[in-house]
């Protein structure tokens, strides 16, 4: 990427900053410069979002000064967006009784006669969203929008801001691959302008992809600040975790020739949004890994919680065990043995205002709205997933929601796990964690494999679908495109996925 050869407008000197006793952020010396985009990467709880928050004046520095176009960042939000400094939080910013386009203007409504001028409302918020390459409706509420879309109408919003620094934390954690490259393209287009950006990520081939510099935060300071092109992934994740990096993923253990604990023919869920699931038909063996893949929208969440009784569906056939079911609700579901991680664990598996203990004494998953606490069993059951799962916290009693996203996922796995059930479904199970919390959760989906339950991973991350699965169901639309297996047992590729997700391959490639 070419760079603008300005001076550099963001100075960082001596940044620190602590919470209570724990100091999280330790002298930090950065700059950046027009038209450049700088990669701050880090395992969880490394300081980064608590240095972007200082950037865009929503926390006042413990030491050192944040300095923006030669003058000293407001200590607030509003003096900072005024100043051209705009943040994209990690957790959305919107309103959900709000159209898409009253989000992305609120604050800036263009008027007419005094009035909303709501025909330029929908105009410029159409206008960023095709910046965007999306065709999201500005006119459609935000109720009822896949949590892709909230992605996208949060970097709209950020955009149609005229920003002059963009601060992104985990842009890209819930969108697919078209919507990250048409991000991608929006950024280099942005820094073409003289524009700045600093963006958080952890998926370190995007950061390969889209930074000229890269700095990495460990334990609260800078340990790595060098450009992009000449660093590998495995450079930038050895700087993470200070130590060399072994392999990420386990070793693929043959494929299983069992008979299949769970076989569905013909699965079927309508969509609000999108083309329905439609004659969806698959199995896992006992042992087996199962990847489901798919762009954003195939329907692969929709899919499962059509399965598992969250969603309405229609089946021909469900056999679990050797024996034939009805398709059953979420409470039969788990009494069944299949259990289901959903892909949001802060609105829909954790009860992030409550702690630790209680949390993983959810026998049956919040998401329902049904949970059964084991109250007697708090203290029990914290003490064995703390150990299992090596879920990092100061006391059991501290709530979820003041956790790491790495250890809060942990303890989302450590609950959905408690009844050792025989079919476990992951649904994004690594989204937004650190590449250190990756492996211990890559550790855990082996072991269950190895321990004989029949797994099934969703994930948008395709290294890691080729890096965990012994086959790779791939969906297009909401239908099966194909089944990814190489008949030697090697490992796939991505361009053999991706053939099958963008409709460049629809013959079914399974043995």
């Amino acid at each position: 990427m070419q760079q603008n050869q300005q001076p550099n407008p963001l100075w960082l000197d001596g940044i620190a900053h602590a919470y209570g006793p724990n100091r999280v952020l330790k002298g930090i010396n950065l700059t950046l410069g027009a038209g450049e985009v700088l990669a701050l990467v880090g395992e969880n709880g490394a300081g980064k979002s608590t240095l972007m928050k200082i950037i865009a004046g929503y926390l006042r520095p413990g030491e050192g000064e944040v300095r923006w176009q030669g003058q000293s960042v407001p200590a607030d939000p509003q003096g900072a967006e005024a100043a051209g400094i705009v943040l994209v939080h990690q957790e959305f910013a919107l309103i959900p009784d709000l159209s898409v386009a009253e989000n992305i203007v609120l604050g800036r409504e263009p008027t007419r006669m005094g009035l909303i001028d709501y025909a330029a409302m929908r105009a410029a918020a159409r206008d960023a969203l095709r910046l965007l390459n999306s065709d999201i409706d500005p006119r459609a509420g935000m109720v009822g929008l896949p949590v892709s879309s909230w992605q996208i109408v949060e970097l709209a919003k950020a955009f149609a801001a005229r920003p002059r620094l963009l601060l992104m934390d985990e842009p890209t954690a819930v969108l697919g691959a078209r919507e990250t490259e048409a991000l991608f393209a929006r950024i280099r287009a942005f820094v073409a302008e003289g524009g700045s950006v600093i963006f958080t990520s952890h998926r370190l081939n995007e950061v390969r992809a889209v930074s000229d510099r890269v700095a990495v935060l460990r334990d609260g300071a800078i340990t790595l600040d060098r450009p992009a092109a000449g660093l590998s992934e495995h450079d930038i994740a050895s700087a993470m975790i200070g130590r060399e990096m072994e392999d990420l993923f386990p070793p693929l253990r043959p494929r299983p020739t069992a008979p299949p604990i769970l076989a569905v023919e013909g699965l079927s869920v309508p969509r609000d949004f999108g083309p329905p699931v439609q004659d969806v038909s698959f199995e896992v063996a006992p042992g087996e890994i199962l990847g489901i893949g798919g762009l954003v929208g195939a329907g692969r969440t929709e899919m499962v919680e059509g399965l598992v009784g969250l969603r309405t569906a229609t089946v021909r056939r469900l056999v679990l065990r050797g024996t034939e079911h009805p398709l059953p609700d979420a409470v039969e579901a788990w009494r069944l043995g299949i259990a289901y991680l959903t892909e949001d664990r802060k609105a829909r598996g954790l009860l992030l205002a409550e702690n630790l203990e209680l949390n993983t004494s959810l026998t049956f998953g919040a998401l329902t709205g049904g949970a059964v606490i084991d109250r007697a069993g708090d203290a029990r059951r914290y003490a064995e997933a703390q150990a299992r799962y090596s879920i990092r916290a100061a006391s059991p009693r501290i709530a979820v929601g003041q956790l790491s996203g790495g250890n809060q996922q942990k303890v989302l796995i450590a609950k959905t796990l408690a009844p050792d059930p025989d079919v476990v479904i992951l649904d994004e199970p690594t989204r937004g964690v650190d590449i250190g919390a990756k492996s211990q959760i890559y550790q855990v989906i082996a072991g269950l494999a190895a321990q004989g339950k029949a797994v099934i991973v969703i994930s948008s991350e395709l290294q890691e679908l080729i890096g965990l699965a012994h086959r790779i169901l791939v969906l297009d639309r909401g239908r099966v495109a194909g089944t990814v297996a190489p008949p030697d047992g090697s490992r796939p590729t991505e361009r053999d996925i991706l053939d099958l997700a963008l409709g460049l391959q629809t013959q079914d490639a399974s043995t």
